[in-house]
């Protein structure tokens, strides 16, 4: 086999019982043995005085920690050939290529605490200068090195024929990361949550790109990227969704101009907001820079609401659920937006309760959605998008809800309850509109359409929105297609104008922003 899984082995042991079941260590003097009279209470706290050896003894390890977790720390410093897990102890040996590389690892976390999920451990050499673990283990220790090396080469096999481990140092301090299956918001300050377990993060900008959430973040040692890449990658932030994809970045340092919701330089908070967007309130920042829960694991969509509030910079992750779902969006176009408007395009990311225009600021409204999560994942979505030719600005409203007028009073039609409304698209609990919500795009996702209706009919009417028609295919059977408009400001007009549209037949044109192009 190529690469390291040729030539790493990976032992697991439940408890210290089974430390004499095989022939676990191999040391220059065999004082370790199967059954030998001196093994019988090895040592596992070697002296701190111990000399230099490629074998590194861990201690105080948290839990149900992962040999992943392990193998990470040693990781930027060489070629991982072996690991030995004491779970029952907490404890672990960790064996490096050479004994330089082991004294590298060693020097770098005398200066640095090591931790492992927010917890310090205890480095220091073993007694021991080989690991040999039993042949039984094998099985597993393939699956665990595979997907290490999987990580490490983005699952491309390794063309190093002298069998030098692919686990290279980190090239850079900076990781790209890319969000699958953004069913909640993930924002600049959850990545700052979850990716601060593992170092400093100085910088971090997010941007959409290829209709995905994207960001770079810098860690102030290229040491806590390669761990946190090695750590997170693949994972879930909450439960079945919002998967992180990490990879490094060509860029060795990002130059952050702002501070605000998409971009931070945590090295200097001084820097200006830019573009209208309110700075980050220093007693927000320092709640953040708290330790917190860690997300990984530890949050469900139930309880995901706190994490999205920290997204918003509103509070730091406590575990409680946010209170209310009221928007603000300003800088409408006062001339051209009304309440049913505003409930087709905020309904894409969640359902719509009520909807205020301001009587006496008509280009603001409140739009109630059914909770907190649904306002988070809208706000994130849809701040700084043109809607009407006018880019709008979505906040989170002090208000908890949205009052109707009392009864008798005309407001104009300003106000409007869509609480039973058919059009909800996540009313029915599992929908598959949970796993189908993309940011807006130029390329729009049709369905429901009539057996009779063409190509060019759905041409035309798209056309009639307003913008052009660039694209366009059907799906095979004919019931959904993708059309793509010329930007996404027309396409966000024609979902806007078009969604329900009685296509005939009894059939209405269901439409959404796809992740997709044409």
């Amino acid at each position: 086999m190529d690469g390291i899984a040729s030539d790493v082995a990976v032992g697991v042991k439940r408890s210290s019982d089974d430390l004499l079941s095989g022939s676990l260590y191999n040391s220059p003097n065999s004082s370790v043995t199967a059954n030998g009279g001196d093994s019988k209470k090895l040592r596992v706290e070697d002296s701190m005085d111990s000399p230099p050896s490629r074998v590194i003894h861990i201690r105080k390890l948290p839990n149900e920690v992962s040999e992943t977790e392990v193998i990470a720390l040693g990781l930027p410093f060489g070629k991982v050939t072996n690991i030995l897990m004491l779970k029952g102890k907490n404890q672990a040996f960790l064996e490096l290529g050479t004994e330089e590389a082991a004294v590298t690892m060693v020097n770098y976390y005398t200066a640095v605490t090591p931790q492992v999920r927010n917890v310090p451990v205890f480095i220091q050499y073993s007694n021991h200068k080989e690991l040999k673990t039993d042949s039984a283990l094998n099985q597993r220790a393939q699956a665990v090195l595979q997907a290490v090396s999987a990580v490490q080469e983005g699952g491309s096999p390794s063309s190093d024929t002298a069998g030098e481990s692919v686990l290279t140092p980190a090239p850079s301090p900076v990781l790209r990361i890319i969000i699958d299956n953004m069913f909640y918001p993930v924002t600049l300050d959850v990545l700052q949550q979850i990716f601060s377990k593992f170092g400093t993060v100085m910088k971090i900008i997010t941007f959409t790109k290829n209709n995905q959430f994207q960001a770079l973040l810098q860690f102030s040692d290229p040491v806590n990227a390669q761990q946190a890449k090695l750590s997170l990658d693949g994972q879930n932030i909450y439960n079945s969704c919002c998967t992180l994809r990490i990879d490094f970045s060509k860029l060795v340092n990002l130059n952050v101009k702002y501070n605000n919701d998409k971009s931070r330089d945590y090295t200097r908070p001084e820097l200006p907001a830019g573009d209208g967007q309110p700075a980050v309130d220093p007693s927000v920042a320092a709640a953040l820079n708290k330790d917190s829960t860690s997300l990984l694991g530890a949050i469900s969509p139930l309880s995901a609401a706190a994490a999205a509030a920290a997204a918003a910079g509103r509070v730091a992750l406590s575990g409680h659920s946010v209170p209310g779902g009221v928007l603000l969006v300003s800088n409408l176009n006062d001339e051209m937006v009304t309440p049913q408007s505003l409930f087709t395009l905020f309904g894409v990311y969640g359902d719509v309760q009520r909807v205020k225009i301001l009587y006496n600021k008509k280009d603001s409204a409140l739009i109630q959605m059914s909770d907190g999560n649904q306002a988070q994942l809208a706000m994130s979505h849809l701040n700084g998008q043109k809607m009407y030719g006018k880019i709008i600005r979505v906040t989170l409203s002090k208000h908890q809800t949205v009052q109707l007028p009392r009864e008798g009073l005309d407001d104009q039609g300003l106000t409007k309850d869509f609480t039973s409304s058919p059009l909800h698209r996540f009313k029915k609990p599992g929908s598959k509109n949970f796993q189908n919500i993309f940011p807006p795009s130029a390329t729009l996702h049709l369905s429901n359409i009539p057996d009779n209706v063409t190509e060019e009919d759905l041409r035309l009417l798209f056309s009639n929105s307003g913008g052009t028609v660039k694209a366009f295919k059907f799906f095979q059977d004919r019931k959904m297609a993708l059309l793509q408009m010329s930007t996404v400001e027309e396409a966000i007009q024609a979902l806007i104008d078009l969604h329900n549209y009685d296509m005939g037949r009894g059939h209405r044109l269901r439409v959404s922003f796809s992740k997709s192009t044409i």
